[in-house]
C-alpha cells in the first residue's frame, strides 16, 4: 500500500471514531460516504445472471417467487459478513488463512471452485452480450438474418466441420472475441487506475442506474393502469414456500386441470417443475456467487480496511449490495410475470368458437421453433411410457390436444427482445430496445470485467504471485478466453437460458465456501482474541449454519438431479479426503506438542 493510501485509511479510521463518539446520525453519514467494496460486489450480482434469472422467475412464477431472491441475498450477506468479519480481524488473505488453519483440502478446493465459477458464469455473459446485440442494438448485422452471418456463410466452407461450424456460428464468435478484447483491456486497466476507466465505471453506473429506473417506472406506469398490478399477489409472494421446488406455481393449475390424459398432465407439470426449480436455483446462485467470497475480501484488504471497518463492512453489504440487487431485480421479475406468465408470446392466438379451444401458431415467429421442440419433446416421452395405458409396451404417444398446445406456447422460453417489450409501454419500442440494450451490455461488461479480475486475484493466490503482475494478467484472461467458447456448449434458442443453466452448475459449487468460511469463523488459532464470545458468538454461528446447511441441501438437491450417484460419490470422496487431512493435521500438532 502506497503512503497516500495509508494516510487516506487513518483518516477513515479517525473519522470512524469521531462518528461513534457523536451517535448514530453521524455514523450513518460517515459509513455512508466510505462504502466501497459492497458496490463493487452489486457490479458483479447486478449482471446478466441476474437479469435473466429475474426474467424466467416472473415467466414461470409470476409474482409466487418474488420470495426468492431476497432470501438468498439475506444467506449471503450473512456469509459475507463472516467472512469480512475474519478478513478484517485478522488481515490475512483467505487463501492463505483457511490453508494455514483449517484445512489446505479446504482452501485448494474453494479457489479451484472459484476458478470454475468464472469460467462457467463469463460464458452466458458473452451469450447474452450477443442477445442484446442482435435482437436489440444491432439486428441488421447479427442474428439468424444479419449481414454478418450472410457474408460468413459464403466465405466458409461448409464442406468441412469447422467450415460449417465457423458459417453458422462466425457472428458469435466475432461478438465474443470483439468483448474480450474491451474487457481484457479495462481489467488490466484496474491495476493501473486512470481516468478511462474512472469514465468507464460512472458511464456503467449511469446506465445500469437508467435501466432499473426503467422498470421502476413500467411498475409504476403498470400500477396505474386499467388494469393495475394486483399488489396483493405481490406481497403475498415474499412469504417464502419450498413447495415450489416439488410443484408448478398455483396459477398453472386451471391450465394443468384441462389436460384429460393423465400421462399427458404428468409430463406438463414435470416439465414445469424442472424449469421452475432450475430459475430457482439459478436466482439464488446470481444472488452470492462462490467467486463473490473471494472477491468481497480482497477488495476489503486492498482499500487497506482492518478490524475498526468491521461494522462498516456490514453496512456496505447492506447498502450497497443488498438494496440495488433487491430494488432491481424485484422490478424486473414484476415486470416479467405482469407481461409473460401463463401469456401467449407474440405469434401465437388462442381462438375459442363453440366452446371449442383453438391454438393457432405462426410458423414464421421466432418462438415456433421452441414451440416444435417442446411438442416433439413431449411425443418422445409419452411415446416410451404411459402412465395410464394397461399395456407397458406402448408404442405411441396419446393424441396431441389444444390445451397442450396452450401450455407448450406459455412455456417457451422468452429472449431479450421480450424483455424488452416490457418497457415499451413506457418509452415506446425504439427507445426501449436502445435502453434495454445498452443497458445489458452494460451489465455483462462489468461483469466479465469483473469475472476476470476474480479469476486474476485467485490464480495469483494458488501460484503465489503478487495481484498486479503479469500472472494475475494471464489469470485474469483464464475466464475471458474460457467464456468465449460459449457457443461449443450451448446450441439452445434462447440466448438468455444459458444463464440459468451455468448458474444451476454454480449454486453446487457454493457450499465449498460457507462450510469454509463457518469453520474459518471458530478457528481459535486464527481469530485468536478477535473471536466472537458468549451470545455474539453464538448469534454469528447459528445465521452462518443455517446459511451453510441451506446452501448445503440445496447443492446436494440438485447434484442428485443432476449427476445421481456420480456425483454423490465425488462429494463423498472429497469430504472423506478433507476429513482425513484434518485428522493427520491433528495428529501432527499433537505429535509436535508432545516433543
Amino acid at each position: 500500500m502506497t503512503s497516500k493510501n495509508t494516510a487516506q485509511v487513518e483518516q477513515d479510521r479517525t473519522r470512524l471514531a469521531e462518528a461513534n463518539r457523536h451517535g448514530w446520525l453521524a455514523k450513518l453519514t460517515v459509513f455512508t460516504r466510505l462504502t466501497g467494496p459492497g458496490w463493487i460486489a452489486s457490479a458483479i450480482t447486478l449482471g446478466g445472471g441476474s437479469l435473466a434469472s429475474s426474467l424466467y422467475l416472473g415467466v414461470l412464477g409470476g409474482y409466487s417467487l418474488m420470495w426468492l431472491q431476497p432470501f438468498a441475498m439475506v444467506l449471503g450477506v450473512i456469509m459475507l459478513s463472516a467472512i469480512g468479519y475474519v478478513t478484517l480481524s485478522t488481515g490475512e488473505r483467505p487463501f492463505q488463512a483457511i490453508n494455514a488453519h483449517v484445512s489446505p483440502v479446504l482452501g485448494w478446493g474453494w479457489a479451484l471452485a472459484v476458478a470454475a465459477a468464472n469460467v462457467i458464469w463469463c460464458m452466458p455473459q458473452f451469450s447474452l452480450a450477443h442477445g442484446v446485440l442482435s435482437q436489440n442494438l444491432l439486428s441488421g448485422w447479427l442474428g439468424a438474418d444479419g449481414s454478418l452471418p450472410q457474408w460468413a456463410a459464403s466465405a466458409f466452407s461448409s464442406e468441412t466441420p469447422v467450415g460449417a461450424w465457423f458459417s453458422t456460428n462466425f457472428d458469435e464468435v466475432a461478438v465474443s472475441m470483439a468483448l474480450l478484447v474491451v474487457c481484457t483491456f479495462v481489467t488490466w486497466s484496474y491495476d493501473r487506475g486512470g481516468w478511462g476507466v474512472r469514465i468507464y465505471e460512472t458511464v456503467l453506473k449511469i446506465v445500469v442506474a437508467v435501466i432499473v429506473l426503467c422498470f421502476l417506472g413500467v411498475v409504476l406506469r403498470l400500477s396505474f393502469s386499467s388494469e393495475p398490478l394486483p399488489w396483493g399477489a405481490v406481497l403475498a409472494g415474499l412469504v417464502p414456500d419450498f413447495g415450489q421446488f416439488w410443484t408448478p406455481a398455483a396459477t398453472f393449475t386451471p391450465f394443468l386441470e384441462a389436460i384429460e390424459n393423465e400421462s399427458a398432465r404428468a409430463f406438463w407439470f414435470d416439465t414445469i417443475v424442472n424449469e421452475q426449480r432450475d430459475v430457482m436455483i439459478s436466482a439464488a446462485a446470481t444472488a452470492v456467487g462462490i467467486n463473490m467470497t473471494l472477491l468481497f475480501p480482497y477488495a476489503m484488504l486492498r482499500k487497506g480496511w482492518t478490524k475498526e471497518f468491521r461494522g462498516l463492512s456490514i453496512f456496505d453489504l447492506s447498502t450497497g449490495l443488498f438494496i440495488p440487487y433487491i430494488l432491481a431485480t424485484g422490478f424486473v421479475v414484476i415486470a416479467a410475470a405482469s407481461r409473460f406468465h401463463t401469456e401467449l408470446p407474440a405469434g401465437f392466438v388462442a381462438e375459442t368458437s363453440g366452446g371449442k379451444l383453438t391454438i393457432v401458431a405462426d410458423e414464421n415467429s421466432p418462438k415456433y421453433g421452441a414451440y416444435q421442440g417442446l411438442l416433439a419433446k413431449r411425443n418422445a416421452v409419452l411415446t416410451s411410457v404411459d402412465i395410464t395405458s394397461p399395456a407397458p409396451d406402448q408404442t405411441t404417444a396419446p393424441d396431441l390436444s389444444e390445451n397442450e398446445k396452450l401450455m407448450a406456447a406459455i412455456l417457451v422460453r422468452r429472449d431479450a427482445m421480450d424483455l424488452a417489450t416490457s418497457l415499451e409501454p413506457l418509452t415506446g419500442k425504439v427507445i426501449a430496445n436502445i435502453v434495454f440494450g445498452l443497458g445489458v451490455l452494460a451489465m455483462v461488461l462489468s461483469t466479465i470485467s469483473i469475472l476476470m479480475l476474480i479469476s486474476g486475484f485467485v490464480f495469483a493466490e494458488m501460484m503465489a504471485f503478487p495481484p498486479g503482475g503479469w500472472m494475475h494478467k494471464l489469470g485474469t484472461l483464464v475466464a475471458g478466453v474460457g467464456g468465449i467458447f460459449w457457443p461449443i456448449f450451448w446450441t439452445g434458442q434462447s440466448k438468455f437460458y444459458l444463464a440459468v443453466v451455468t448458474s444451476v452448475f454454480g449454486f453446487m459449487l457454493l457450499p465449498f465456501a460457507y462450510v469454509t468460511f463457518v469453520l474459518l469463523m471458530n478457528s481459535k488459532s486464527l481469530l485468536q482474541e478477535e473471536m466472537p464470545r458468549g451470545f455474539s458468538r453464538f448469534l454469528w454461528n447459528v445465521l452462518m449454519i443455517f446459511a451453510a446447511l441451506t446452501a448445503s441441501v440445496g447443492a446436494a438437491y440438485m447434484i442428485w438431479v443432476k449427476a445421481r450417484w456420480g456425483g454423490i460419490v465425488a462429494v463423498a470422496l472429497f469430504v472423506l479426503l478433507v476429513v482425513m487431512v484434518y485428522f493427520n493435521r491433528r495428529n501432527e500438532q499433537s505429535s509436535r506438542r508432545g516433543d
